[in-house]
């Protein structure tokens, strides 16, 4: 039987999936009320045929779109700046983020800051701080994902490296929320295997996080675990045949999942990853896959229940903890995800200073077990050296 792969839906935001509907970014812009578009994505897309055929299709629409491709993998406030530069000069009234979680942060924050005048770090998530910024200067935005990954394009935050104190920051504000998605997942085909395994990894990551968030959330949980499902079953088929559409249009929808699920929380792991990934320019989703089972053996104590839970629902042999931990490191195992921090560079000479950032997190919060700098430091240095051991 063919799986029924086009749907629209409206959670948390109107979302057009399916094969081809990228021919519908114009209709799109228009109902967000987009006549003058920036197209917001990294450099490595600029030159691909997908940016040059959604430039082409906004043209034969009569949008006069303008291309902004300054964007760097692990985005900092310099590229927010550029792309607001190419915003004014192009007159435009509204932003389709195009492109990974990089691209699709950035291209929030364009439109966020597009109406403000105060400077981005003003909007950190931190308490009320949102409530700075004025709402009728947030531009609309129509969300592009094609990598399977972050989730950004259902998110209301983006993540932006200040350079200054290489610390990762989430700015936030509700209307950072795309009015639109086209989750188009011909779009992700030409995505190489590592780099196919390493987004699906943050989605993994995004799921298990908010599933063993304390707090009581059941629409949050559910999603969290019908998105781990997608995930062991179509990320293995996605890497190994990147023109699978029933697999990468599976794993866009965990993608998304994963971005709606954790809004009940994150933990350590992104704690851990986002100043890693400041400091060492290592990809998001691939830090998030290393450090996964450290934090887990961490946390056991408070989540052996609910990890049984997930071993039900992911169908695996045994029980709890052992059971999903087993399949983690295996999972990982076949799909180029490293076993150590060390292999990406991370050295123990910095152990301080990452158990620092990480405490100062905001993720940090929705930790299962509460934790301080020492606590951190411990796993990361576990995280560094292979070694997983018992719980907190």
């Amino acid at each position: 039987m063919t799986a029924i792969l086009t749907g629209s839906w409206n959670y948390p935001t109107r979302v057009l999936h399916g094969p081809g509907r990228i021919k519908e970014l114009p209709e799109a812009c228009r109902l967000a009320g987009i006549s003058r578009p920036l197209l917001v994505t990294d450099d490595g897309l600029k030159a691909t045929p997908m940016i040059a055929a959604a430039m082409d299709v906004l043209a034969e629409a009569g949008l006069a779109a303008t291309l902004f491709s300054g964007v760097k993998g692990n985005p900092t406030e310099p590229n927010v700046t550029a792309g607001l530069a190419a915003y004014r000069a192009g007159e435009c009234d509204g932003v389709i983020a195009f492109g990974g979680g990089s691209g699709l942060d950035v291209g929030k924050c364009i439109a966020f800051m597009s109406g403000q005048t105060r400077p981005i770090w003003d909007f950190e998530d931190i308490g009320d701080w949102w409530t700075r910024a004025d709402p009728a200067g947030i531009a609309p935005i129509v969300a592009v994902p094609t990598t399977a990954g972050t989730g950004s394009e259902v998110g209301r935050a983006a993540v932006v490296t200040n350079e200054a104190t290489h610390d990762k920051r989430i700015i936030f504000h509700p209307l950072m929320l795309p009015k639109i998605v086209i989750s188009d997942p011909e779009l992700t085909v030409g995505l190489p295997p590592k780099l196919t395994s390493w987004t699906g990894f943050d989605a993994l990551a995004h799921c298990l996080e908010a599933f063993c968030a304390p707090g009581f959330h059941p629409m949050a949980d559910g999603i969290a675990l019908e998105g781990l499902r997608l995930i062991k079953d179509y990320l293995p088929r996605a890497v190994a045949d990147g023109g699978d559409i029933e697999a990468r249009s599976r794993m866009l929808a965990a993608a998304s999942m994963g971005a709606a699920a954790f809004q009940k929380g994150l933990g350590a792991v992104h704690s851990i990853s986002h100043p890693v990934g400041a400091i060492y320019d290592t990809h998001h989703g691939m830090t998030n896959g290393i450090v996964l089972p450290y934090v887990l053996a961490f946390n056991r104590p408070a989540i052996e229940e609910k990890l049984v839970r997930v071993a039900r629902a992911l169908d695996l042999p045994g029980d709890g903890f052992p059971a999903v931990q087993d399949w983690l490191l295996a999972f990982r195992r076949d799909l180029f995800v490293p076993h150590t921090l060390a292999e990406v560079g991370v050295t123990e000479d910095r152990l301080d200073e990452l158990a620092v950032k990480a405490e100062a997190d905001p993720s940090t919060g929705g930790n299962p077990v509460p934790m301080k700098a020492a606590e951190f430091k411990t796993v990361i240095h576990a995280a560094i050296r292979g070694e997983l051991g018992a719980g907190a």
